[in-house]
């Protein structure tokens, strides 16, 4: 007869409660403790002027704040305020204000988005490097993207042909310039972007387009130009006076084309993580970021 060994019953408990240890053990092993997963986190998507800085932001807060996790991603501001109301996101970024439309839809699905003003920013308007042009009024940028003025010659330049750059219809820079810019800040004028205009995708795209393009013309956020491209001096008359895009020159109220930036939540009234992170945007810290940027800083939180 084959012969069995025979364990104590002590000593049976005693390797179950072991084996069950080890399990446990081997479950957290890999992972380090709950301590290295985020407790919280935010989705952040929208405008592509105010990604890198949207970006910069996520990445300084989380390192002083490491249980935090914030997602960040651009698309264009129409992009981000679409999420927003589908509720897929936590904050929407926007280079424009909410449209009415937009709000309205806000509404139907039952809340109210909060509005923050998180830093500024001038449009500037570009051109090659080689283009002798120096200045142009809004009413002359305005005919130039509506095709009235075509050739560099009808404006004192060279005899080339303009070529138009723009944003897609997405961004809220887009936007911004269509109805500031060519249309002049009239609200019943229907001026749209002429068809010849040629539509870019990103900030970058333009900057690389003029830079490479001596025909070319484009706007874009101060906080995207490089010293590849040439800014121009906007003025508002023909007498001018004609004023370079800069921070100083929208704090002091005299660059023409400046406008706010935005972040839009789905509540007037933000709790944990959100309010937190909205706090610290306004804080000294965090506006010390907007500068590095080349954006423009704001004093106060709303």
């Amino acid at each position: 007869m084959k012969k069995h060994a025979i364990i104590p019953f002590v000593t049976k408990r005693l390797l179950i409660f072991l084996l069950i240890g080890l399990l446990l053990s081997g479950c957290r092993g890999d992972s380090g403790g709950a301590s290295q997963t985020p407790a919280v986190s935010l989705q952040n998507k929208g405008s592509d002027t105010m990604v890198n800085l949207a970006l910069a932001w996520a990445e300084r807060y989380q390192a002083e704040h490491p249980e935090a996790s914030i997602s960040v991603t651009g698309g264009g501001s129409g992009t981000g305020l679409s999420a927003l109301l589908n509720g897929t996101v936590d904050i929407a970024n926007a280079s424009r204000a909410i449209k009415a439309e937009e709000l309205e839809q806000a509404g139907a699905a039952g809340f109210t988005p909060g509005e923050y003003v998180v830093a500024r920013d001038a449009i500037a308007v570009i051109v090659n490097p080689e283009n002798p042009i120096q200045e142009l009024t809004l009413a002359q940028i305005s005919a130039i993207y509506r095709c009235e003025i075509n050739n560099w010659r009808q404006l004192g330049g060279d005899d080339r042909p303009i070529v138009r750059l723009s944003r897609e219809t997405n961004s809220g820079t887009h936007v911004y310039f269509l109805e500031e810019v060519i249309r002049l800040g009239d609200k019943d004028n229907t001026d749209i972007f002429c068809a010849e205009t040629l539509l870019m995708p990103s900030s970058e795209g333009i900057i690389a387009e003029v830079a490479d393009n001596p025909n070319a013309i484009g706007y874009d956020g101060l906080g995207y130009v490089t010293a590849d491209v040439k800014m121009l001096a906007i003025g508002t008359t023909p007498t001018g006076p004609y004023i370079l895009p800069s921070v100083a020159n929208v704090n002091a109220g005299s660059y023409p084309i400046a406008r706010d930036l935005y972040m839009y939540t789905r509540t007037t009234t933000p709790t944990g993580l959100l309010q937190a992170y909205l706090d610290w945007i306004f804080s000294a810290e965090a506006q010390a970021i907007v500068a590095e940027l080349g954006f423009v800083p704001v004093e106060a939180a709303p």
